[in-house]
């Protein structure tokens, strides 16, 4: 299952059914967990630590070095999940220190050519488009959606279910549920079909709707409008997530 043409550290540590194809390239200190695909001329750099049945694509890089003028150099980390897809040229960087962790979960799929920054965390069944961009120390909840070159800041937070349109780019929190869409990035509505598609009732899309409403169009403060949802909304799990997001968020939310 590991061709002789492929590089295979002898430190590396690779479990059963393990696939690497010619030219591929695995560093020392690396564990790939059972039937992974490592095709040729992707790097497994020293630090990446992969669950099982990941597919990691040509010219793609996992755990290079961070990109982050604090790094000393030290031992550092890239955490992967199970199943994730990870297509050509997808570079994922390790973190900036060794108390600190580069993170993606389970199901993901990157398309060519995202860039994930040291420090981030990806959640689980997140999809990120064509090119996209992803700076340090961002954190994506599940089922985050991501078009083709979406550009996300520093330390941006991008909540579950949301869906940022192509070519976005954005430096405050975008909130669970919505679309995101034009420049400058803001509330587009809320993602409705994804939602319905996922089994959540109409009753509950409206209520997010509503509460979207005195969030955006309520001509009041985020404080204010956050205690109009607790009196106005009926509560469920998405709306208190709503709440919990906002209140939880350092830089704001898009479009506020």
């Amino acid at each position: 299952m590991i061709s002789p043409l492929a590089y295979v550290d002898a430190g590396a540590k690779l479990g059963a059914n393990v696939t690497v194809h010619p030219f591929a390239y695995i560093d020392k200190n690396v564990e790939i967990g059972d039937n992974c695909e490592i095709m040729p001329h992707a790097s497994i750099m020293s630090g990446a630590r992969l669950g099982k049945g990941n597919r990691v694509f040509n010219g793609a890089v996992i755990a290079a070095e961070p990109q982050d003028f604090k790094y000393k150099g030290d031992s550092t980390l890239v955490v992967i999940g199970d199943d994730n897809v990870i297509r050509e040229n997808v570079v994922i960087n390790r973190a900036t220190t060794p108390e600190g962790q580069t993170f993606i979960g389970n199901g993901n799929f990157l398309h060519e050519g995202v860039h994930i920054s040291h420090d981030t965390h990806i959640g689980n069944h997140c999809v990120l488009g064509y090119g996209s961009k992803v700076s340090g120390n961002c954190f994506f909840e599940d089922y985050s959606i991501f078009g083709g070159n979406v550009l996300a800041s520093q330390g941006s937070r991008v909540g579950t279910w949301s869906m940022t349109q192509t070519g976005c780019r954005f430096r405050k929190d975008v909130p669970p549920y919505i679309v995101a869409a034009l420049e400058p990035t803001t509330y587009y509505g809320v993602n409705s079909f994804i939602l319905s598609h996922q089994g959540v009732s109409d009753k509950v899309i409206k209520h997010i709707s509503h509460a979207y409403r005195i969030i955006y169009q309520g001509n009041t403060s985020l404080f204010d409008a956050l205690l109009m949802i607790k009196d106005q909304v009926p509560m469920s799990d998405e709306i208190q997530h709503i709440i919990d997001f906002i209140n939880d968020s350092k830089l704001g939310i898009i479009g506020r």
